[in-house]
Formats: structure tokens, C-alpha cells, sequence
């Protein structure tokens, strides 16, 4: 291995300290609720990973679980209520939701002053139009690696592999807000692997097993993998074939260990901006 290993591991922690610290300083408590609907065993694990962080911040967590069978209009009253709570500052619905419920009509439903994953359409919107909004936590997470690594992004080519509306369409904005050269891939791309070596900085966040080989780098670029993909003997590998990608990077995140945890510690900085953004007083 060649490439610098860009560890999200110890970013995270100290936006997590920072986030804490800044908590105990505000002089109020911020809340977070999430709300789960089912037993989906892997949302189960992300909601008390986020239970734990937010608790360990000084942030009040209030996780809501609801059965699967929950309809869409018992959902969408459990988040007005929410939506009118003054103890609750964010909130967060665990996807993806039982099939039957339109996970738009969710969103939607969800104050935007709250809305911490960032995915309402106001929030989308003033991250299109380039307003300081709350940014969905996986793209911002991986800025703040960028950053914590030196990256330099203003003139970079940048180039985004996938074009998820949770994860590639917000990371190309908020890279060419960072003044990147931005190119989105996609399945309908043309000869994907050459889009893919044209970049100074590579994100991948397709979810497909490490679909990126080590050609499709460019020497010295710096690759993000954001993917996260479980192969039949248990293994966990992201979107990057990370030995090999690695001897031709500059720059390289792990899987596990590198976004994912960034992912958690951003949830945490929304929470408290979106209360400091709600407490005009205290900010």
C-alpha cells in the first residue's frame, strides 16, 4: 500500500469532542428523535449506534419505535407530534420504511428546521441554490475528511460515482460549492472506468461490492468510499477494491472505518445547529 490512509475514525472523534464541548457550552440541552418503524436488523444497529453518540455529545435521544404494521397516516402523526415537541430539535426517520409507506410523503412531512438527515425538499433546494442549509450527513461527512486530510478541492476534478439522491447528488453540490470541477456517473455512464481515472478526487457511493479496480484510478488521486456492502462470508468491503486501489491512490479511506463514521458525528453537528438555528439567543 502506497496511499495515505485517510482515517475516519479519529476525525470523527474529534468532531464528536468538538460537538460535545460546544453542547456543554450552549447552556440548554438539544433533542434528537429517531423514530424506527419495524425490526430491520441493520437499522436496528445504526439507531442504537446513534442513540449511544448522541447520549455520549450531552444530547437528549429519544428513539421511537413502531411496528411494522404501522400505517402511513400513524406515522405521519408520531412526526407532526414531533414537529410540534419544543424539547426536540431534529429528527430523523430510520429508512429504508416497510413496504406501503411512501418514504417521500415521510420526509415531506418533517419540519425542515428539524429535518437532520437533510433530505427535505426545502433543504435540498437551498443546498441546489448553494444557502447554508442542513446537509444530508454522508456527504458532509466526507467534506470534513477532505478537509482534515488537506484536500484541496477548489479546482480539483472531482468526479462522483453514483447519483442517489441520499448521497451523489448532494455530494456533487456541496463539492462544487467547495469550487470542484464535478462530473456525476451513473449505471448509463459511458465507459465508466475512463470517467473514473479522469479524477483529481474520486467518491464512490454506488453499493455495488468493490466495482472499482485499481485502473480506474488515476496515480496520487484521492479516493472516499462510501460504499458499504456485506459479501456472503461476512465480509464487510465497500464500492473500492481497497488493496488495490490503494497502491495507485494518493489518498485512500478504509472500509470499515473511514466514512461510516462520519456519518454519525455530522447527525450529531446538524442536531446541535439545527437547536442553535431554533435558539437564536443562544448561538
Amino acid at each position: 500500500m502506497t496511499a495515505r490512509l485517510i482515517d475516519g475514525k479519529s476525525v470523527a472523534a474529534a468532531l464528536r469532542a468538538e460537538v460535545a464541548a460546544n453542547v456543554a457550552a450552549a447552556g440548554f440541552t438539544p433533542g434528537l428523535a429517531v423514530v424506527l418503524v419495524g425490526e430491520d436488523p441493520a437499522s436496528n444497529v445504526y439507531v442504537r449506534t446513534k442513540d449511544r453518540a448522541a447520549r455520549e455529545a450531552g444530547i437528549e435521544a429519544r428513539t421511537i419505535r413502531l411496528p411494522a404494521e404501522t400505517s402511513q397516516a400513524e406515522l405521519l402523526a408520531t412526526i407532526h407530534t414531533l414537529n410540534e415537541d419544543p424539547a426536540i430539535d431534529g429528527i430523523l426517520v430510520q429508512l429504508p420504511l416497510p413496504r406501503g409507506i411512501n418514504s417521500l410523503a415521510v420526509i415531506q412531512a418533517i419540519d425542515p428546521a428539524k429535518d437532520v438527515d437533510g433530505f427535505h425538499p426545502t433543504n435540498v433546494g437551498h443546498l441546489a441554490d448553494g444557502r447554508r442549509t442542513l446537509a444530508p450527513c454522508t456527504p458532509l461527512g466526507v467534506m470534513k475528511l477532505l478537509r482534515a486530510a488537506g484536500i484541496e478541492t477548489s479546482g480539483a476534478r472531482a468526479v462522483v460515482l453514483g447519483r442517489s439522491a441520499i448521497v451523489g447528488r448532494p455530494m456533487a453540490r456541496l463539492l462544487l460549492a467547495a469550487d470542484a470541477t464535478v462530473t456525476v456517473t451513473h449505471s448509463h455512464t459511458r465507459d465508466l472506468p475512463a470517467e473514473c481515472r479522469r479524477a483529481d478526487i474520486l467518491i464512490a457511493a454506488v453499493g455495488r461490492p468493490e466495482i472499482v479496480q485499481a485502473d480506474w484510478i488515476h496515480p496520487g488521486a484521492t479516493v472516499i468510499d462510501v460504499g458499504i456492502n456485506r459479501l456472503p462470508d461476512g465480509r464487510l468491503v465497500g464500492d473500492v477494491a481497497f488493496a488495490a486501489c490503494a497502491a495507485v491512490a494518493g489518498a485512500i479511506t478504509p472500509v470499515p472505518g473511514g466514512v461510516g463514521p462520519m456519518t454519525v458525528a455530522c447527525l450529531l453537528e446538524n442536531t446541535l445547529t439545527a437547536a442553535l438555528i431554533r435558539r437564536p439567543d443562544r448561538s
